[in-house]
């Protein structure tokens, strides 16, 4: 059966990811840190599912994680690296510690996993690697500092990736969201401004990831290209993060 691993599978857009994945009839291994219960009610709720946990600030780990997944997987096509962390700090002074999770979690271990999924899993017609990053890379602001230059190191892995890692049948991909769910302390007055604050003034919901996810994994694009899913919102030109716009007054 066709197998997508989608790390923080559990949640979020993750879940979203998951659950559309195994309506098309995937079987989805999801990924998770903690949220074990919510992981396992969600594998419950799928034709085909299974979870596995590691932690992604261990990058050795979670090497190990994908060599043995690829050891039992007989038709392991699509690696979805979705799992992010998203601290704030500043672009006068980055926090230490949130720059080494961030960039861990975010970058470096899922550039590690992909490499080892190129080099062991099996898979008919091509494997697919989907990295997410995010559209601020082309509409760039300082604020979330560490989190920014983690995703574009991820940019860059994308291309470097697909210009070496694998064999002529697979893709790497980069999916570019906007903002998709309510971020930190939002208030519900503040993500209805801040999710239209793009070039369409409209809300891009989670379901609309979830399908360019899964037409990724068909691999109609080249590989090394990024797919922007955020009506809009990479084409403007905004000085802050939308959360903070929107608490400044800016409205669509």
């Amino acid at each position: 059966m066709r197998t997508v691993v989608i790390t923080g599978g559990a949640k979020r857009i993750g879940a979203e990811l998951a659950r559309r994945f195994g309506a098309d009839g995937w079987h989805v291994v999801i990924h998770y840190g903690q949220s074990r219960d919510a992981a396992e009610a969600l594998a419950a709720s799928l034709p085909s599912a299974e979870t596995v946990s590691c932690d992604l600030r261990d990058g050795d780990a979670s090497v190990a994680m994908v060599e043995q997944l690829a050891a039992r997987l007989n038709d392991w096509r699509v690696l979805v690296n979705s799992a992010a962390v998203f601290d704030p700090d500043a672009v006068r002074q980055l926090d230490p510690q949130v720059a080494e999770e961030t960039m861990h979690v975010n970058a470096l271990t899922p550039a590690r996993m992909a490499q080892a999924f190129l080099s062991h899993a099996r898979a008919s017609g091509g494997r697919r690697v989907i990295q997410f990053t995010d559209q601020k890379l082309a509409n760039i602001n300082p604020d979330f500092f560490s989190y920014t230059m983690s995703k574009a190191a991820v940019a860059a892995a994308v291309r470097m990736l697909a210009m070496g890692a694998g064999t002529a049948e697979d893709r790497i991909y980069a999916l570019a969201p906007g903002a998709i769910l309510a971020s930190h302390d939002q208030t519900e007055e503040e993500i209805e401004v801040s999710h239209r604050l793009n070039l369409l003034k409209r809300k891009t919901g989670a379901d609309e990831i979830a399908d360019a996810c899964l037409w990724l994994a068909e691999g109609w694009l080249a590989s090394g290209e990024t797919l922007y899913v955020d009506s809009g919102q990479h084409l403007l030109r905004q000085q802050r993060d939308v959360i903070y716009l929107a608490r400044e007054g800016v409205r669509p």
